[in-house]
């Protein structure tokens, strides 16, 4: 590594056990407010209605990512892949840096409180607006994180069907829910990669590893990711937030910190925060405090939705879902909405903050984001090819779920 901390700092992860910070620009990173905010940023949203420990944070996340990636790093060069202490630092620092342009909530609110700005955008202009304050020194964690870095493994450490960041969360997340089935053997995978021709590979006789990792994602997100009632919650959370951002806009100021009301008023683009850093810092502010701040403060609000959506949040009397293979027939949803206006006594025009449908889907594996087995002969071949797992070209399929989502009735 390029510097070493004076005194070594330490800190003790849950899942990990004791976890070394590695450098000084490391360390000068982790202490920085905007790193910093990620404590005050739940990991799995609002999945704790279902699963009451899954407290845990992006911090909890990011630390144990760069964890792993660090073990990663030294069993490739153990392998005699060459890794100059440069890039070394600049892995651990992309992968630390993944998700710091999350907003609150995490993927709740991703598309309602900002439309159309994915986090990982936003990951990438706080990469860049930190590497200006540190005087350029994450010049290269900013090329692996956007994949114009030459040695390209660096990125899918990062970013791909197998990356450092899924190898942490399905064990963290799996610790942290309680839900066994997620469990997977990350440092067995990590000790079957090694690179070949510039790409991440796995040895052959990783290959059970590699297909209980991919069946153990699958199974989170029915179980955790997709839960029924966490997407129940989160659409709840969404229509107070456009509710929000119709009553601010149309002239009533709501309650709220400075930086949440602001992002309520205005509707920004990725060019807006592209052409601002004071616009990025702001956004920089938000955590989910400021939100269940706003929730506490808008339960006795005058307008008729947000107050009663705030204080069922409170109360948590979440909206009914039902979910099914098949999409609901137009008949079956007239027959609820019907329902729905009867049983709240409320106006055609509010309906649709108590009442949506959609869907939900998932695949285990994408099999155009191949993850590459090197056979014993010394072939890299597609995991989908593997003769014996035809399972994988079964978790390669979407599979689909409409869901239906309504009040049952409002405030207690």
């Amino acid at each position: 590594m390029s510097k070493t901390l004076k005194s070594t700092k330490i800190l003790n992860d849950p899942v990990y056990g004791f976890i070394t910070i590695p450098s000084e620009l490391i360390f000068s990173i982790i202490d920085h407010p905007y790193f910093q905010r990620l404590r005050r940023i739940k990991q799995l949203g609002l999945t704790d209605f279902v699963y009451p420990g899954a407290l845990h944070t992006r911090f909890h996340h990011a630390i144990g990512a760069m964890h792993l990636m660090s073990i990663t790093l030294d069993n490739l060069r153990n392998k005699g892949n060459e890794i100059s202490d440069k890039e070394y630092e600049a892995a651990l620092i992309a992968i630390l840096l993944h998700d710091i342009g999350h907003g609150p909530f995490s993927h709740a609110l991703e598309f309602s409180l900002l439309k159309d700005i994915p986090h990982e955008s936003l990951s990438l202009l706080v990469i860049d607006l930190l590497n200006r304050q540190f005087n350029g020194q994450l010049d290269l964690a900013l090329r692996i994180f956007k994949n114009l870095y030459e040695r390209k493994f660096f990125h899918q450490l990062v970013s791909s069907q197998l990356d450092i960041d899924r190898l942490d969360y399905l064990q963290r997340d799996c610790f942290f829910t309680g839900v066994s089935e997620g469990t997977i053997g990350a440092d067995r995978i990590i000790k079957m990669m090694d690179i070949k021709n510039d790409q991440l590979v796995v040895e052959e006789k990783g290959i059970y590893s590699i297909e209980n990792f991919l069946n153990a994602r699958r199974l989170m997100y029915w179980q955790v990711y997709l839960h029924k009632t966490t997407v129940s919650a989160e659409k709840m959370l969404i229509n107070l937030i456009k509710r929000g951002k119709h009553v601010q806009q149309a002239g009533t100021r709501l309650s709220g910190t400075e930086e949440f009301t602001h992002f309520l008023d205005h509707d920004y683009t990725l060019e807006d925060f592209k052409n601002s850093d004071a616009l990025l810092k702001m956004f920089l502010a938000l955590d989910d405090f400021d939100i269940w701040g706003a929730i506490k403060l808008w339960k006795n609000n005058d307008d008729y939705v947000i107050k009663n959506i705030s204080q069922m949040f409170l109360h948590r009397n979440l909206f009914k879902i039902n979910l099914s293979n098949d999409a609901f027939q137009e008949e079956e949803l007239e027959g609820m909405r019907e329902k729905t206006l009867k049983n709240l006594n409320i106006d055609e025009s509010d309906l649709p903050y108590f009442f949506n449908h959609g869907s939900i889907s998932n695949h285990a594996y994408v099999a155009k984001e191949r993850i590459l087995i090197l056979t014993k002969k010394g072939q890299i071949i597609d995991l989908a090819q593997a003769a014996d797992l035809p399972n994988i070209k079964a978790m390669s399929k979407i599979v689909k779920k409409h869901y239906v989502c309504r009040a049952k009735n409002l405030t207690l």
